[in-house]
């Protein structure tokens, strides 16, 4: 975006922090005398202004609009909603509180030694808290990741970007393109229906990411992702597999040897949280919810 678009703006544009499909992520200044750092969402929309504004573009503003006068602490806020016309073509622009940093550069500046457990403890909860909130009023986020998780200097963590959200209800078409392919769900990758439940996966994935300091499955194509949730998770059983799963059981995926536990080093408390984050069958998945009366987090 070149500068010049920003003259007649009320921000004065900083530095671009992102970028996504749809649009581009500034930090910018208020020019009003509060001088406020806000991020910007500027999104690009088609040329042709015949094509209108895509579905997913209305479907963000929509949800953010749904959830923004709940005020919730772990939600980033929408300050403000404005569009324009430029050349024939509509410029639509978000405006965020701004948050310093998200849980991926957090995790990236953790000494070698690790977090503390009670910093461990105190970001799932308020991880779980936002999930919880979304769930409840029926919205699926499906792309939860270190990078779409904020982290204020002040230690508030604040769920961002719903461009993948979708309000959940009986009988919709739910896309299999969702959730970056490191916290995507089994049953994403099988291909068949899915619940908010891949929110809680994607939870698990980053809740093994605390302790880690990396991701816990790498894989770089769906099957080989799959392959390595299953050398942690363990094979289901051929009874379990999904029957409307257009991707054969492999018995070759299983694990060699079976494990005590999904990480080295974990608690019985911490261990059995992860595991029931990372249930094959989304059925068995613990809730944000209950997740939030585990012993791990609600414990002192």
């Amino acid at each position: 975006m070149d500068r010049s678009d920003w003259e007649n703006s009320d921000y004065e544009i900083l530095a671009e922090i992102g970028q996504g499909a749809y649009g581009r992520v500034y930090k910018a200044r208020e020019r009003s005398e509060h001088q406020r750092l806000v991020a910007v969402k500027r999104l690009l929309l088609p040329a042709d202004p015949n094509a209108g504004v895509p579905q997913v573009m209305i479907r963000e503003v929509a949800l953010l609009r749904k959830i923004e006068h709940f005020d919730h602490p772990n939600i980033v806020k929408l300050l403000s909603v404005s569009a324009g016309v430029k050349e024939q073509s509509m410029d639509l622009m978000l405006v965020f509180e701004y948050i310093d940093q998200d849980l991926s550069s957090f995790l990236g500046k953790v000494s070698v030694s690790g977090l503390d457990r009670s910093k461990i403890k105190d970001i799932m909860q308020q991880l779980l808290r936002g999930v919880d909130f979304l769930h409840t009023n029926a919205i699926m986020h499906r792309d939860l990741k270190p990078a779409n998780v904020l982290v204020s200097s002040r230690g508030e963590v604040k769920i961002a970007d719903f461009g993948l959200a979708r309000i959940y209800t009986y009988h919709i078409a739910l896309t299999p393109c969702v959730v970056t392919l490191w916290y995507r769900a089994p049953e994403v990758l099988l291909q068949v229906g899915y619940m908010s439940s891949v929110d809680i996966w994607s939870v698990g994935c980053i809740f093994a990411e605390l302790f880690l300091l990396r991701p816990l499955f790498c894989g770089y194509t769906e099957n080989q992702q799959l392959q390595k949730i299953f050398e942690v998770i363990g094979l289901p059983e051929k009874e379990d597999w999904p029957k409307e799963c257009p991707i054969n059981f492999n018995p070759a995926w299983a694990r060699k040897e079976p494990l005590s536990q999904l990480l080295p080093n974990l608690t019985q408390e911490e261990n059995h949280l992860l595991t029931k984050c990372l249930e094959f069958n989304p059925s068995n998945r613990i809730s944000a919810y209950n997740a939030l009366a585990h012993p791990f987090l609600s414990g002192s």
